[in-house]
């Protein structure tokens, strides 16, 4: 047997195919070396390259090997001659190459009046077919036909027929051929009346090219007796010339407008060069040249929306009412580009829908996520067929005016690739000095992008190239704290949820202390997105519930959410309380960590085995992290005198460091102090306390260094119930930025070295080894004379 794919081999039918599979190839020379007779069976998917019996329709055709060719690339040409329909029994594999048992079936047809009249209407319809057909020889057809056999005539009018291979198997596994020839005669007909509707289609078609090249010779001689009698331009022509010169556009554009309306005048209106140019002229028209929202000036209103619309924010918002002030006092300035920098679910895309509503002026917004072509922001030239303008102009027709607020969503998510790189294109857009005059490819004038307001989000900045946010002003939003987030969820979240659910106030009441159990134990975020989520989702099932007892005629009472009821709708808690877990542990430091979520804390484990002074890190760690590793252990090598360890000490000893959730990465260099405090508890044996967290860069000479993300961190760390925290010196200077209750609440130890980071972090402090006698030196075994130091 051999498996064949995308054709269906009939009895009678002579067919030739090309064999490439090795299976396939050795099935062919066992059946060459014997009888020629071959079991020819069609695959269910044509992709598949080394079928499973289950994989093959069991109903085939047996065939006689007519002629074999062996081809230079190795493949044989084979034609084969069916003979008979046969339906698989069992199938083994012998040797490479599938052996069939295989049962033919015969039926005796009577002849008579019905018969005939059935294989007389198959004739007629198979003549109708070919004479529609244009891929089918009339004579070769016909004489094709001419048999007695009404299963014959079945499978030849079949295998000629232009079906798909699902429906040619359906015809060869109907045995019987009086039903064979019935279902023939009905599939004919569905052809015929195919191609009879292609060719109406067609004529269709043909007629409808020869009006088209009417209608154009008669507007040909219509311009000329018009042109000849003095009666001017079409009226279109007019209309588009009049709207040119009421756009406001700029000299240039004014002129290039002009020039393409002449040459849009002298072309045949059907041409496809006219359409072409009629599209660039709609577009010149429909992309605001002088229009302009008028600004709302009123600081006092603007601060109100800012006000109703988010709580918190204080530093963006006094940004935006600086914003306008300065646009009360100058009547002419340049456009503002700023940047909104924070985790997501704070709230940047609804604040620049907010700025647009403070200002009076048209909001649009662009998301930039995943974009990789260049001509996505500057458009593609006219020469491309479909050619549009950059998705920057397109905005600017939206919105209609000059002055819209433009949010550029997600700039931190674009790529690059070969068609270009997005980011790129945008430094013209986004630089004061130079958009006033952007040049999109399509309409290839300069247009003035000056006073739009431009505003762009990023959860990260390192991913946004350094002169993309040069040419900005970044602006970061910190996660929200929970006193915010109790606030936001009473002001927004529950009556917006309310609204939604169609539940009434009136039945849904939240306490403070259910807001505040939901907040600190079903969500763990810098924004609130999840506390929407969740608030939501006690909305709908107080919705059933009270659409459940109004369909059985009970009063309903008004739900209360308190603490005790929020297990009752949302389940068990999702997150448990770090304070649960501040037991003093060897070996296990808490440390902060910022990503583009916000704050984390992570847990540092170290442990020490008996080894040879190897250092192994796991959790997904980065080359910052790993290099961290590697400095931090240094740094106690070259202290092991004073923290009460023996010169050699790691030549005895294997340190594997882990940071636990190991499928997530993990980067960056304010872990140093973090893994250098677990490194030495597991060596001392001395415990780390575990209500302290810590973060900061460490150096060989045991320095801490200053890092980023403080606020976030601290954040992380008291919504985790941890109040106290060791932070470089260098950071104090944030403090101001940090919330007044977080400062109140949490102890913060600033500190300048890593000595100072052990006696606060360890449980006791660390005795240094004595020193040894002068007379009596101790032995330390022989070192390279660069490694003879002495403390």
């Amino acid at each position: 047997m051999m498996p064949i794919r995308d054709v269906v081999i009939f009895p009678y039918m002579m067919t030739p195919f090309v064999v490439g599979r090795e299976s396939s190839v050795r099935a062919l020379e066992e059946a060459l070396s014997g009888d020629k007779k071959i079991f020819l069976a069609t695959q269910h998917d044509a992709s598949v390259d080394e079928p499973r019996p289950d994989e093959i329709f069991h109903v085939g055709t047996i065939a006689n090997i007519v002629q074999s060719l062996k081809l230079p690339d190795g493949n044989i040409k084979v034609l084969v001659e069916g003979v008979e329909r046969a339906k698989i029994v069992s199938v083994s594999e012998e040797e490479g190459f599938f052996r069939a048992v295989v049962k033919t079936f015969h039926y005796k047809v009577e002849a008579g009046p019905q018969l005939d009249a059935l294989m007389s209407r198959v004739t007629g319809l198979f003549e109708q077919y070919v004479k529609l057909s244009q891929n089918l020889n009339y004579e070769t057809m016909i004489a094709a036909i001419r048999v007695d056999d009404p299963g014959k005539l079945a499978d030849t009018v079949g295998a000629n027929l232009q079906l798909t291979i699902e429906e040619k198997q359906e015809l060869l596994e109907i045995f019987d051929p009086v039903d064979r020839l019935t279902r023939v005669a009905d599939m004919l007909d569905i052809e015929i009346e195919k191609l009879n509707m292609d060719r109406t289609i067609q004529g269709r078609v043909k007629r409808q090219m020869e009006k088209a090249q009417k209608e154009y010779y008669l507007n040909e001689k219509i311009k000329a007796i018009q042109k000849e009698l003095g009666r001017g331009e079409k009226s279109e022509i007019d209309e588009l010339k009049k709207k040119i010169e009421t756009a406001g556009m700029s000299k240039d554009a004014l002129e290039k407008a002009t020039a393409e309306l002449k040459r849009l005048e002298n072309m045949p209106p059907m041409s496809a060069e006219s359409t072409v140019s009629r599209n660039y002229l709609d577009w010149m028209l429909a992309v605001p040249w002088k229009k302009r929202t008028k600004e709302i000036r009123d600081l006092a209103y603007a601060q109100q929306v800012l006000e109703s619309d988010h709580h918190g924010l204080e530093k963006i918002k006094e940004r935006i009412l600086e914003f306008l002030a300065v646009r009360q006092l100058v009547k002419e300035p340049k456009g503002s580009i700023l940047c909104f920098v924070g985790p997501p679910g704070v709230g940047k895309t609804s604040l620049g829908m907010s700025v647009a509503k403070a200002t009076g002026r048209k909001f649009v917004r662009l998301s930039l996520g995943g974009v990789r072509d260049e001509a996505e922001i500057r458009g593609h030239r006219r020469t491309y067929i479909g050619a549009l303008p950059g998705q920057i102009l397109q905005m600017m027709k939206k919105a209609g005016t000059r002055n819209p607020v433009f949010m550029l969503d997600e700039v931190d998510k674009m790529s690059t690739d070969f068609r270009g790189d997005p980011s790129a294109a945008l430094l013209e857009v986004l630089d004061p000095e130079q958009n006033y005059m952007f040049m999109d490819h399509y309409l290839d004038v300069e247009y003035d992008l000056s006073q739009v307001f431009f505003i762009a989000t990023a959860n990260v900045l390192h991913t946004v190239p350094p002169a993309l946010q040069d040419r900005m002003e970044v602006i970061r939003l910190s996660g929200y704290t929970e006193l915010e987030k109790m606030e936001i969820a009473k002001r927004f979240l529950v009556p917006k949820q309310v609204k939604q659910t169609g539940v009434k106030a009136a039945d849904l009441e939240f306490t403070d202390e259910g807001l505040q159990e939901i907040i600190q134990y079903y969500t763990r975020e810098a924004g609130v997105r999840n506390l929407e989520r969740e608030v939501g989702n006690i909305c709908r099932k107080v919705a059933r519930q009270m659409v459940a007892a109004k369909s059985q005629k009970k009063p309903t009472a008004k739900t209360v959410m308190k603490m005790s009821k929020v297990a009752e709708f949302l389940g068990p808690q999702k997150f448990r309380n770090m304070a649960m877990e501040k037991n003093n542990q060897i070996g296990a430091t808490i440390g902060l960590a910022w990503t583009e979520m916000g704050g984390q804390i992570l847990t540092t484990e170290a442990t020490i085995m008996e080894g040879r002074g190897k250092l192994t890190t796991t959790g997904k760690l980065g080359d910052v992290m790993q290099e961290s590793a590697q400095a931090a252990m240094s740094y106690i090598r070259s202290r092991a005198h004073t923290l009460g360890l023996t010169r050699d000490f790691y030549r005895h000893l294997d340190i594997h460091l882990h940071v636990p959730e190991g499928a997530i990465p993990k980067d960056g260099p304010s872990a140093g102090i973090t893994i250098a405090t677990s490194i030495t508890s597991a060596l001392t044996g001395i415990p780390v306390r575990g209500e302290m967290a810590m973060t900061g860069e460490i150096t060989l000479r045991g320095r801490v260094l200053g890092i980023g993300g403080l606020k976030e961190k601290l954040l992380a760390a008291h919504r985790h119930g941890i109040f106290e925290a060791v932070l470089p010196r260098d950071n104090e200077k944030d403090l101001p930025d940090i919330p007044e209750y977080i400062r109140k609440d949490m102890k913060l130890h600033f500190v300048e070295s890593m000595d100072e980071v052990l006696k606060l972090a360890l449980e006791k402090e660390i005795e240094p080894l004595p020193l040894a006698p002068a007379a009596q030196p101790v032995e330390m075994g022989p070192r390279p004379a660069e490694e003879n130091l002495t403390h």
